[in-house]
């Protein structure tokens, strides 16, 4: 189990180091090359670089409230079932 996981660790690094290269490159490096250069062809357009985080963002944070929001919801019925079963 120790080596899959570890098979799977580096598999997440990896694909985490590529995705920070490729965003660094696209939205710190790409700026300083002219519009018509071949190295633009490799990148969707700018704007999608501060698009793409912001809309992750948002689902993210949608996601994480919807979460809180369930297992808040869930003790609340599992107290109220609770104190139904003590004052029964």
């Amino acid at each position: 189990m120790a080596f899959s996981d570890r098979i799977i660790g580096g598999a997440f690094l990896a694909v985490a180091t590529f995705v920070f290269v490729y965003y660094t490159l696209w939205a710190l490096v790409t700026p300083f090359f002219p519009a018509d250069a071949s190295i633009q062809g490799y990148f969707p357009p700018r704007v999608w670089a501060v698009r793409l985080p912001a809309i992750l963002l948002v689902l993210g944070l949608s996601f994480i409230g919807a979460f809180i929001a369930s297992v808040v919801r869930k003790q609340a019925i599992a107290r109220k079932e609770k104190e139904a079963r003590k004052g029964a």
